[in-house]
């Protein structure tokens, strides 16, 4: 039975879904080589020629412009026709009494003219943070604690008393709570990113604790490696940080991983990171205001220190300044020098303000938006205006700063902003003191993300069931009804599908370091080698420069355990007794090496053939680290160091054996240790090496937020991060049916899963199906699911027939929403 026939057998009622994942949208989107940029590209023709007449409070000939909705709705634009569209008409009409503008102003130009149909011809593209509509609301700068209304019932938790009387102010019905089974698979996905086990699940509903909700939550938040490497996606999107893509290779971009997994391991206080980010202690957090440096030519507004700008106001305090980098914005209230006033304080040159890509003559002086916090001093060094700036972003009379970031949090937890859309904190929130009380408790716990996490969860607002959205509606007419169901992630979803099937990767591309190993296994691992080379009468070595290195040590007895770390700046090829055991090129990966099979009881030589690379001089050096206990139980540490010999003499390498060595060994030399090769080495070193010599300590299975992007990651929603990104789509598009039902990763995950099923102990049909059910549903199969899927699968089940049931039931949209 194909898997298309078995959706169709499987419950006609949701067979639809399982029909549109593969047909969904066909016609979503036409291709245009040149995308519209409505900000850039739209937005300032209606601002020039139409919002004076239909923008605003104006609605000459009744209709309006402030919105895309108010444009669609005045039934001037049609998307089925673009061509025919009547706004088309209207602006190249030669008809005095017609056309638009009136004849008493200037027409549109004929690349506007065709900038705007293409804009039809696109489906009209706006971004939903902008509006031509008067805008009187202003937001608070500093924070303030609302007064908490009387409980209602007795629900007295701090969310709930405001919601409970929101409720009652608009007439709504307040909703219904949901189940156990409901409420672990949703807290976990949300906390965590991960399925319930069925074990854990039937452990928690046995439970009558009337607390063991609570206890749940603080144990997924304890749970440092699921919290961190799920979170993981959140922030990498929100600091445009990644493993591949735009930068990495020419060097023109700076990861900030390690920093990153560092900081959510220890829970690192939200200030603490924002100010690590803005003014770096250490290489490690700079890649972030360092932003991408593009090849070529590009315009002002995409230079490093205008980057600076629009990152920092769009992470920390959600503001757009992309409009302002260009011209004062017509969104909100900032301008072009506020734009360039920011850039100013990362600049380390003079900053002349350019408008629409021309320079005004005007100078930039460095500056930041809410001077009334303090000032920048402009006649500052560039790191002491960095730190300045640090300090009172996360001062905590910076109120803007806490609600940004708890805004974020509840919109990944409920589905929704209080301020809506995330970027546009300009806006007006649907519930003030909400939002107000969010970001004053942040405040007042530290700073502590998981502080407010857990305050979100445990309020029964969250433990509630989720809306029925009939239709989209905008910021002005949004009205709290309950959280909302929401998509996975691409990387929930195939962390679900790894969890599921046992399919999950092995190796990981992050570069991070994952260990669980206590702190004193980690103390008990010295790190004190030198970095070294081959003498020269010329520092640093020629760029190409090869030069080999050994090390010869006698052992009492055999090795019962340990390992190395070794890395070179730039390359290195490892050799044990005449056998390549290692290689690397890249100098930032440090390579971990076993030591058991390799090194035996006697005399053992390391050899290494290192390379130095770039296209003139510069610093070369190869870093060794080893720790062995032998099985007499003696511990035997080994290290780069000028006991080890040079040879600018080569030998040869056959099928992995060496030959031809040289005859001709002097000592090495100690070659200073550059400040990343330092950086790198406390960073990571210790605990690498710790792994490879003491065990990795039972770690989890590796997590998707740790791979590179996919082609099915993309489709499923996961940026290039080439930009900030808040928030990512949240509709089915044609490129992700297609991928979800047909990738070749996907499928080959489902016939892993449906081969370890055949692997494990025979079970009747029934329970099969049901722990399945259990698994990615987090429920039991009704009645006609069960018979469906029993059916389907067969009393003597095989791949074919696993596999078709694992897609069936990872393709419900029960499994593929957090609700």
């Amino acid at each position: 039975m194909n898997r298309l026939t078995f959706c169709r057998r499987f419950i006609p009622q949701r067979f639809s879904l399982c029909v549109l994942l593969a047909l969904a949208l066909a016609s979503g989107g036409q291709a245009d080589d040149a995308k519209i940029d409505f900000p850039h590209d739209v937005a300032p023709i209606l601002k020039r020629h139409c919002v004076t007449c239909h923008g605003g409070r104006e609605r000459e000939g009744d209709f309006s412009i402030n919105t895309r909705g108010d444009l669609i709705e005045s039934q001037i634009i049609d998307l089925d026709a673009p061509d025919a569209s009547h706004l088309l008409e209207l602006i190249t009409s030669d008809d005095p009494d017609a056309q638009m503008p009136p004849s008493d102003r200037a027409r549109l130009s004929a690349a506007e003219v065709e900038i705007l149909r293409r804009w039809i011809a696109q489906g009209l593209p706006w971004d939903a943070e902008l509006t031509f509509a008067i805008n009187s609301y202003q937001p608070p700068l500093k924070p303030r604690t609302p007064p908490l209304p009387a409980a209602i019932d007795g629900r007295n938790h701090p969310i709930d008393r405001i919601l409970d009387a929101y409720l009652v102010d608009n007439d709504l019905p307040r909703p219904m709570a949901i189940d156990d089974a409901t409420f672990a698979r949703r807290v976990h996905l949300d906390l965590t990113g991960l399925l319930p086990t069925p074990q854990r699940l039937q452990e928690f509903l046995a439970d009558q604790d009337p607390d063991k909700r609570e206890r749940l939550i603080d144990e997924l938040l304890a749970d440092r490696f699921a919290y961190a490497e799920h979170w993981l996606t959140f922030f990498n999107d929100l600091l445009r940080n990644d493993y591949s893509g735009t930068g990495f290779i020419t060097g023109g971009r700076k990861q900030v991983s390690g920093w990153l997994y560092d900081s959510l391991l220890a829970n690192k206080p939200f200030d603490q990171m924002a100010r690590e980010l803005i003014a770096p202690p250490t290489a490690e957090s700079r890649g972030f205001i360092d932003g991408i440096k593009w090849r070529g030519e590009v315009s002002a507004g995409q230079t490093l220190e205008i980057q600076f700008a629009q990152s920092l106001s769009q992470s920390f305090l959600g503001i757009n300044m992309k409009c302002a980098s260009c011209h004062d914005s017509f969104i909100d209230r900032w301008t072009l020098r506020d734009a360039y006033g920011l850039a100013a304080i990362y600049a380390s040159r003079p900053l002349e303000l350019h408008r629409c890509d021309k320079p005004t003559g005007q100078m930039a002086e460095a500056a930041w938006m809410f001077p009334e916090l303090g000032p920048i001093d402009p006649a500052a060094p560039r790191d002491d205006r960095l730190k300045q700036l640090a300090d009172l972003m996360t001062d905590r009379e910076n109120g803007r700063f806490a609600r940004t970031i708890v805004n974020r949090l509840w919109y990944r937890m409920m589905g929704r902003g209080i301020v809506h859309p995330l970027d546009a904190m300009q806006n007006e929130p649907w519930n003030i003191d909400l939002l107000d009380y969010l970001a004053s408790d942040f405040i007042a716990n530290g700073f502590d993300l998981k502080q407010t996490l857990k305050r979100i969860a445990t309020s029964e607002a969250y433990q509630s069931q989720t809306e029925t959205v009939a239709q989209p509606e905008s910021s002005e007419t949004y009205v709290y009804r309950g959280p909302r169901a929401r998509r996975m992630t691409a990387e929930q979803f195939l962390d679900a599908i790894w969890q599921l099937t046992g399919s999950g990767p092995e190796k990981f591309d992050a570069p991070v370091v994952r260990s669980n190993l206590s702190d004193e296994a980690l103390e008990s691992i010295a790190m004190d080698g030198d970095w070294i080379w081959g003498a020269s009468e010329v520092q640093p070595p020629a760029a190409g420069a090869e030069v080999a290195l050994r090390k010869t040590i006698t052992l009492a007895d055999d090795v019962a355990s340990g390992g190395a770390m070794i890395t070179c700046d730039n390359a290195f090829r490892l050799f044990i007794n005449g056998r390549r055991v290692a290689a690397g090129d890249n100098w930032t990966r440090p390579q971990t090496v076993p030591l058991v099979k390799h090194l035996t009881k006697g005399e053992n030589t390391l050899l290494v053939i290192a390379k130095n690379a770039g296209s003139s001089p510069n610093p070369a050096g190869l870093y060794f680290q080893a720790q062995i206990t032998l099985d007499d139980g003696a511990v035997k540490r080994l290290k780069s160091d000028d006991s080890w010999q040079f040879s600018n003499t080569l030998p040869k390498e056959t099928k992995g054996q060496l030959t031809d060595l040289p005859t001709e060994w002097q000592p090495a030399e100690v070659v200073p240790a550059v400040a990343a090769w330092k950086s790198l080495i406390q960073a990571e070193g210790r605990t690498l090496l710790a792994r490879v010599a003491l065990g990795d300590g039972n770690l989890p299975p590796v997590r998707a937020s740790l791979m590179k992007n996919t082609a099915l990651m993309k489709s499923l929603g996961r940026p290039m991060r080439e930009q900030i990104v808040s928030m990512r789509p949240d509709r089915l598009t044609t490129l992700e049916a297609i991928d979800l039902a047909n990738d070749a990763a996907l499928a080959n995950s489902f016939a892993a899963g449906a081969r370890r099923i055949l692997q494990q102990p025979p079970q009747p049909t029934d329970a099969l199906v049901r722990s399945l059910f259990l698994a990615a549903l987090s429920r039991q199969p009704t009645e006609v699911e069960a018979r469906l899927f029993a059916e389907a699968i067969g009393q003597q089940p095989n791949e074919a027939s696993l596999q078709d049931a694992l897609w069936a039931i990872c393709m419900l949209p029960e499994f593929l929403l957090v609700r």
